[in-house]
């Protein structure tokens, strides 16, 4: 059984920092690339930041770069973004994603992340 499992979510004030991980079972984890989507109240679910398998290749939305920062553990199967000068804007559920092909992909359950201003 796959699991993916976010944690780190919560309520911090503009300026702030968190740092989501996601714990990876079930799978072949260095077979995937991770990937963090977000969504907020009304909006679509949007990618932030994605990782190639072997964690040599980054990617980081406009909207997000030099604030978020996407790294992973192969050896603990652990997937983190670290998340730096928290606007009220990034107000959102983050979605941990394990990706391979299409058809085989995954999802976590989400974390809530809240900036107050």
């Amino acid at each position: 059984q796959v699991q993916l499992v976010e944690s780190g979510g919560g309520l911090v004030q503009a300026g702030g920092s968190l740092r989501l991980s996601c714990a990876a079972s079930g799978i072949t984890f260095s077979n995937y690339a991770m990937n963090w989507y977000r969504q907020a109240p009304g909006k679509q679910r949007e990618l932030v930041a994605g990782i190639a398998s072997s964690g040599a290749v980054t990617i980081t939305a406009d909207s997000v770069k030099g604030r978020f920062t996407i790294s992973r553990d192969n050896a603990k199967n652990i997937a983190n973004l670290q998340i730096n000068s928290l606007k009220p804007e990034d107000t959102a559920v983050y979605y941990c994603n394990a990706h391979r092909t299409m058809r085989e992909q995954y999802w976590g359950q989400g974390t809530q992340v809240t900036v107050s201003s």
